[in-house]
């Protein structure tokens, strides 16, 4: 931890690689485009899988499991499908020592075997709906990798539903993205735009993709969850139906939904600084580390039987007490720091004499008395302040870098700056300009619509805005 963090200013991608490896999150891996998951960067993960496994139990949906395996036959039946993932797949030809009578996919999603399995196992509308959800390992073949943002292998949860109607599945689609919505917001503490994704950017199969975006530190957008409204396609490519109750035969509607790691990688550049992390406190896997200062044996001794009566009344705190006796304070200090612990409580020989402890803020650095006695209830409430100021100053950081562009010039130099919300025709040709001569993507048509106005691009009448964006 001795080793500096690059500044963000200086070089905001060493700054994140820094971050992520002295964190102690992540680790490269042999394997190249893999990474390796450290404890700590685990331990994040699964306060995500936490927050995010309870609601989707919240909405009725329930936890399976599928194969990694998927004969190639299966991805070859959506045309569109396997058109979309061809480029990204890992093939498996050989077993046990013998070539394998079908090549086997290493699974990037799972739309295709659970179709198989749903055609197996729905017959009534009485099965419907069918609310299923896995966490699991996907594997994309990657060319350009980054830690958590974009691997090879990557976990991620997908749930897939199956329903009566069209009017179901499109409700399920957009509910489970207000899910990611309130978790990126309440849980992670960071702001999201919720949309739906252009023809030419949704999920391959998919009928009508959304998503939420998110604007990171140097104001480029992630992608950092989306939800799809699968129609009828992979159910007619698999036979996925059901008996009415006019016991006639239907094909079920269907929706795909998907967080990944790459939410890791969405908290490290929302609210990180040149000192390493800043985890809100939900998430945080350590959310207070009690530092004791001592001089001497007695002091130590003094210090820790004073830690060992008030941490009882901390219990329902994620807590740490970093009694090291081989590094100094100030160590101690800039490792919580790093490690973007929220709330660091100091005790030294004067803090006990006065029977007090000292708070301090890792978000706004700002140190305050308390007296021991009030530990057990203002620890929560600074945890709650912390949580609330880090989704505030993470708003109004994406709002100061969002513009309302009227023409051509104002897009360019928006999407430079951050991201540009702009009146949009809705063509592929004009789309495909922004992307070519600005190297900015479509990343949603937001939901909160209003009025008509003139595409920023060709001047046609347009009926949506956009929100245009250089991206992860």
């Amino acid at each position: 931890m001795a080793q500096k963090v690059t500044p963000q200013s200086e070089d905001y991608s060493r700054w994140y690689t820094d971050v992520v490896q002295m964190a102690e999150l992540a680790d490269y891996s042999p394997v190249k485009g893999c990474m390796v998951i450290r404890p700590y960067g685990y331990a994040l993960w699964e306060n995500i899988q936490a927050g995010l496994d309870r609601r989707f139990k919240e909405t009725g949906h329930q936890n399976a499991y599928f194969p990694l395996f998927i004969p190639q036959s299966f991805i070859q039946k959506e045309a569109e499908h396997v058109e979309g993932f061809a480029p990204e797949l890992a093939v498996v030809t050989h077993g046990g020592g013998q070539e394998l009578e079908e090549p086997l996919i290493v699974r990037p999603t799972s739309e295709t075997i659970i179709n198989t399995m749903m055609a197996k196992w729905i017959r009534s509308y009485r099965d419907l709906p069918m609310l299923l959800n896995q966490w699991c390992n996907v594997v994309r073949w990657e060319m350009r990798t980054r830690l958590f943002l974009r691997t090879t292998e990557f976990l991620w949860q997908e749930g897939h539903t199956a329903h009566a109607t069209a009017e179901e599945a499109e409700e399920e689609a957009r509910r489970m993205l207000d899910v990611y919505t309130d978790f990126a917001v309440n849980d992670a503490a960071i702001p999201v735009i919720p949309g739906r994704k252009s023809d030419s950017e949704r999920f391959a199969g998919a009928v009508r993709s959304y998503t939420i975006e998110a604007m990171m530190g140097d104001r480029r957008a992630l992608q950092a969850g989306t939800s799809h409204f699968l129609g009828q396609n992979f159910a007619r490519a698999f036979g996925t139906q059901y008996l009415d109750q006019n016991n006639t035969l239907q094909y079920v509607w269907q929706t795909s939904w998907g967080v990944s790691t790459r939410m890791v990688g969405a908290v490290i550049m929302v609210h990180g600084d040149d000192h390493g992390l800043i985890l809100p406190p939900l998430l945080a896997p350590i959310q207070v580390i009690v530092v004791p200062i001592w001089r001497n044996d007695a002091q130590k001794e003094a210090m820790l039987n004073a830690i060992a009566a008030f941490v009882p009344a901390l219990d329902e705190v994620r807590l740490q007490v970093d009694d090291r006796d081989d590094v100094s304070p100030g160590f101690k200090f800039n490792d919580g720091e790093m490690r973007g612990v929220p709330l660091r409580v100091e005790i030294g020989p004067r803090d006990l004499a006065a029977n007090q402890v000292t708070l301090a803020r890792r978000d706004t650095g700002q140190k305050t008395p308390v007296p021991i006695a009030d530990l057990a209830e203002r620890v929560p409430e600074v945890l709650r302040e912390i949580q609330s100021s880090m989704l505030r100053r993470a708003t109004e950081f994406r709002d100061a870098h969002t513009y309302i562009v009227k023409d051509w010039g104002e897009l360019e130099e928006a999407v430079a700056q951050g991201f540009a919300r702009a009146w949009w025709c809705g063509s592929e040709e004009c789309e495909a300009r922004i992307k070519e001569d600005t190297k900015a993507t479509t990343r949603c048509i937001p939901f909160d619509q209003a009025g008509t106005g003139k595409c920023v691009v060709c001047g046609a009448q347009a009926e949506e805005q956009a929100i245009f964006a250089r991206a992860y």
